[in-house]
């Protein structure tokens, strides 16, 4: 099912205020055992890929369709935010987030790649392909 994409800006956006705040309430148990401090980093993740789902949408909103994220500003700016949220639970919360979050991106990147596969002609394919075809 696919969701419009000031929708999918909506949905991601309240998430990702859910999943902070929810991290932030309890950090007791998050940071309690390995096991939970695992589970702070995995959640954290989450928080990177949603919050990077709503800033995409917000930028193909205004800047167009074809505008895709890039790894520096987009892609950066969101995993310091969910690497500081993280840390502020436990500094392994934020370890193990940025473990989950590369994993998390490269799938997405697969994903979008599978999805989104835009063949692309360079110009010197084009001259190539041009002048095989005068000979």
């Amino acid at each position: 099912m696919v969701v419009p994409t000031m929708l999918s800006l909506v949905f991601s956006s309240v998430a990702c205020v859910l999943i902070f705040s929810g991290m932030q309430i309890y950090r007791p148990f998050l940071a309690s055992t390995q096991a939970t401090t695992l589970l702070g980093g995995f959640v954290g993740s989450w928080l990177f890929i949603l919050s990077l789902t709503a800033i995409s949408n917000l930028e193909t909103l205004l800047l167009g369709r074809g505008f895709q994220a890039k790894l520096f500003p987009e892609v950066a700016f969101c995993l310091v935010s969910a690497l500081i949220a993280s840390g502020m639970v436990h500094r392994v919360c934020a370890t193990t987030c940025i473990i989950f979050s590369i994993l998390a991106l490269y799938y997405v990147n697969r994903i979008s790649q599978k999805v989104h596969n835009h063949s692309v002609v360079s110009a010197v394919d084009a001259a190539a392909h041009s002048k095989k075809k005068k000979k």
